[in-house]
């Protein structure tokens, strides 16, 4: 008899861990709080325009593409994507725009155009993060850690010693560029995963070198076909998604997960799989005190929190051809922005932010003759209880912002031209996808909160519960999220022998 596996929630995690399962006959079933899949992969439509609600820069596209291919498709039957050149433009406030390049002869023009030095200096900076992306791929990111000898042993703690750690990516990068814009262009992808340049790990160096040597790319209708082409493949393989139905609790006896309960009905599976934010799950689901471990609701307060996002989703009555598709706009001082966001906890005086336009290169997202536009702005999660959201707040947040938007050049006429808008604060991620503390990324990636230190993929406290997602291991981003539910679909079939 085939073995039962509830999924909780269908967000990529559980999407792509539930397909995995699939593909070794088990037998499964997903339950979604939310009438649609996605969780922060969603999508917003109104008025023609359609947006990303969450993730929208796709690295390392065989990640994505695995997933089908291990289910005998063709991925680009279900995602098709075409690679972006340029990845994005980058603005500095003094005017200067650095256009970033895969091509090689573009890229070592624009480095050589700032000096000869820096120029060698990126390239061994190309040189050396690769590296440490080998041992960090090989020896932490697609390794599961079960019990402390699978992180306390002489490989991995050789591998860590490579990986370089205790500098911050800002420092580790400053040791090989001169130029300060140079610098913010290698920094600022921290941001990416919800934590600072200036004391993030420097292992998180390799977002840029992975966008550079693996490029960026876009999924035509945006980063929601991946969700659609996951659920679609889910169906035709035989699985069920309950829609609109909350998991309340997660059923554990003699501890060992024994399925849900949710809208007052039992779920009986052999195993559990959460794809909810861990550390709701562990407030939230877990019920039995014993079972939580060391993840007691105090723990779970006092653990560290990635930034979360004020979002704003504009339709636009004109098309804006100064724009690239991803675009990067830099704060006057970007120290001080980065200080309050993560020290001051505030909304950020003179904000940096980025611009996400697919329908400068999709006519599926917009009607003809029209721009969308997503609008991201880092903030600081809730549980400083440092910025109120209500609607004042909100509102006055919204004109700062357009009013910073209005001083770029090409974009001055942008607040006449808004048909369409809808905001999201750091309050929707944590109502509308249980983002603990509306902290978008989950848990921050500092070094006692990865690898070993990161909550496990399977569950410490009770057997047959297992965890996917951004808070748990390997962390944050979509392809590490990918990552992490096939470590799940590994560690269920160590179980099951």
């Amino acid at each position: 008899m085939k073995k039962k596996v509830i999924v909780v929630g269908a967000g990529v995690g559980g999407l792509s861990t539930a397909i995995r399962l699939l593909c070794k006959g088990y037998d499964v079933e997903i339950i979604e709080k939310e009438p649609i899949a996605g969780g922060k992969m969603h999508q917003i439509e109104g008025k023609g325009f359609k947006f990303d609600v969450g993730p929208t820069i796709i690295m390392m596209p065989h990640l994505y593409k695995e997933v089908f291919e291990l289910a005998g498709k063709n991925p680009d039957d279900y995602i098709p994507m075409k690679q972006l050149d340029p990845i994005y433009t980058l603005n500095f406030p003094d005017g200067d725009r650095h256009v970033m390049s895969t091509d090689l002869y573009k890229l070592t023009t624009l480095l050589e155009s700032v000096s000869e030095e820096d120029t060698l200096g990126y390239y061994e900076y190309l040189a050396d993060t690769y590296k440490r992306y080998l041992v960090a791929k090989d020896q932490f990111i697609e390794k599961s850690f079960r019990k402390k000898r699978d992180f306390y042993n002489p490989n991995s703690m050789v591998g860590a010693m490579k990986l370089k750690t205790f500098n911050s990516a800002y420092q580790s990068i400053s040791k090989f560029v001169k130029d300060d814009k140079l610098r913010k262009a290698l920094a600022f992808q921290t941001l990416y995963i919800g934590i600072s340049p200036y004391n993030g790990p420097s292992i998180y160096t390799i977002i840029p070198m992975i966008e550079l040597l693996y490029g960026v790319w876009y999924m035509e209708g945006g980063m929601y076909t991946m969700t659609k082409g996951l659920e679609k493949l889910f169906k035709e393989l035989g699985g069920t998604i309950q829609y609109n139905i909350e998991v309340d609790e997660i059923l554990v006896k003699d501890k060992k997960a024994y399925g849900v309960r949710a809208n007052a009905q039992t779920y009986e599976s052999d195993h559990v799989v959460c794809n909810a934010d861990f550390p709701y799950a562990m407030k939230h689901l877990i019920k039995e005190q014993s079972v939580k471990g060391k993840y007691t609701d105090k723990k779970i307060d006092n653990m560290e929190y990635s930034c979360s996002c004020f979002m704003m989703y504009l339709g636009l009555d004109k098309k804006y051809p100064d724009l690239s598709v991803h675009n990067i706009m830099f704060a006057k001082n970007f120290d001080k922005n980065i200080h309050d966001i993560f020290e001051a906890y505030k909304f950020p005086e003179d904000p940096s932010f980025y611009l996400y336009s697919p329908s400068r290169i999709d006519a599926t997202v917009a009607p003809e003759g029209k721009e969308n536009l997503y609008v991201l702005v880092p903030v600081p999660e809730l549980s400083k209880k440092s910025i109120k959201w209500n609607d004042e707040t909100i509102q006055r947040y919204r004109e700062k912002l357009l009013n910073r938007i209005s001083e770029i050049e090409g974009l001055e006429d942008i607040k006449e031209n808004i048909v369409f808008e809808e905001i999201f604060t750091p309050n929707d991620f944590k109502d509308r996808f249980n983002a603990y503390n509306g902290a978008t990324f989950g848990l921050k990636p500092t070094l006692l909160q990865s690898n070993y230190f990161r909550p496990h993929n399977k569950y410490d406290y009770c057997d047959n519960l297992y965890f996917t997602g951004s808070s748990v291991h390997p962390g944050a981003g979509v392809p590490i999220v990918l990552t992490s539910s096939k470590l799940v679909v590994e560690e269920i079939e160590k179980d099951n022998g």
